[in-house]
C-alpha cells in the first residue's frame, strides 16, 4: 500500500509545533532570573484543565462514535496502562525540593531528560493521527499537548541549568526532549497508517485520551496540589479550570 504524504504533511507539521512549545518554555525559564514554583504549579494546573477536558469532550468522544463504547473504554484504559509502564520503566520528577539539594540535582536533571522524551513520543503520535482523523480534532489536541509542553520545557530547564551552569545546554535539553514528539509521529505513521480506517482511528484516539489523562493525573495535578496554603492553592485551581474553560472556548470557535 502506498503512503499518501499529503495525508502527512499537515499532521506532522501540528506536531513539530507541538514539540517545538517544549523549547518555549526553556525560553521563558531562562528569560526569568529567579522562577518561582507556584508559577509552575499554576501552569501545570492550566495544563491538566485543557487536557482532561479534550480528552473527556473531544478525542474519548470520537473514540466512540468510531468504535463502541466497550471498545473505545478498551482502548482509554489500555492507553492508561501504556503510559503507567513507560512511567515506571522511565521514572522523572518534578519535585521542587530536588533542585535545592546539590547532590541530587544532576541527577534529577537527567531523569528529566530520559523521562520526558520517552513520554513525549506517545504524545507525538497523539496529535499526528488525531489529525488525521479530522483537522479541527487535529489542532484542538494540538494545542493542548502544546500549552502541556511549555510548563514541561520550564520543568526540563530548570534543573538542567542548576546542574550545569550553562544556558544553552538547558535550552538544548528542553528542545531534544520537544524533539521527540515529531520523531514519534513518524515513526507511528509509517508502521501503522497501512491498517488505518475509521474503526482504528477510534481506538487510537481512545488510547491517547487515556494517555492525556494518565498524563493529567499522575504528572499534572500532583503540583497543582503541592501548593496547599493561602492563596496558592486557590491560583492553582484557577489554572486548573481556566485550562478547560479556554479549551471549551477554543473548541467552539473551532
Amino acid at each position: 500500500m502506498l503512503m499518501d504524504f499529503s495525508l502527512f504533511t499537515f499532521p506532522f507539521l501540528l506536531t513539530l509545533l507541538a514539540g517545538l512549545s517544549t523549547a518555549l518554555g526553556g525560553l521563558i525559564a531562562l528569560s526569568i532570573k529567579k522562577t518561582k514554583f507556584c508559577y509552575l504549579c499554576i501552569a501545570f494546573g492550566f495544563s491538566a484543565g485543557v487536557m482532561i477536558f479534550i480528552s473527556f469532550t473531544e478525542l474519548l468522544v470520537q473514540g466512540i462514535a468510531n468504535t463502541s463504547f466497550l471498545i473505545a473504554t478498551l482502548g482509554f484504559f489500555g492507553g492508561i496502562f501504556l503510559i503507567y509502564l513507560i512511567d515506571v520503566l522511565i521514572p522523572h520528577t518534578y519535585e521542587e525540593e530536588t533542585y535545592d539539594k546539590k547532590s541530587r540535582i544532576k541527577k534529577t536533571a537527567i531523569l528529566l531528560v530520559i523521562g520526558i522524551t520517552i513520554h513525549n513520543f506517545p504524545e507525538g503520535m497523539a496529535v499526528m493521527f488525531s489529525a488525521i482523523s479530522s483537522v479541527n480534532v487535529g489542532i484542538i489536541t494540538a494545542l493542548a499537548v502544546a500549552l502541556h509542553n511549555i510548563p514541561e520545557g520550564i520543568a526540563v530547564s530548570m534543573p538542567v541549568l542548576y546542574a550545569t551552569k550553562s544556558r544553552k545546554k538547558a535550552f538544548y535539553y528542553s528542545f531534544l526532549s520537544g524533539i521527540a514528539e515529531p520523531v514519534g509521529a513518524v515513526l507511528g505513521f509509517l508502521f501503522l497508517y497501512q491498517f488505518l480506517n475509521s474503526f482504528v482511528l477510534g481506538i487510537i484516539l481512545s488510547v491517547v485520551a487515556g494517555i492525556m489523562i494518565f498524563i493529567s493525573f499522575d504528572e499534572l495535578l500532583p503540583h497543582v496540589y503541592k501548593q496547599r496554603h493561602g492563596h496558592n492553592h486557590h491560583l492553582s485551581m484557577i489554572g486548573l479550570f481556566l485550562g478547560m474553560f479556554v479549551m471549551a472556548l477554543t473548541m467552539a470557535l473551532l
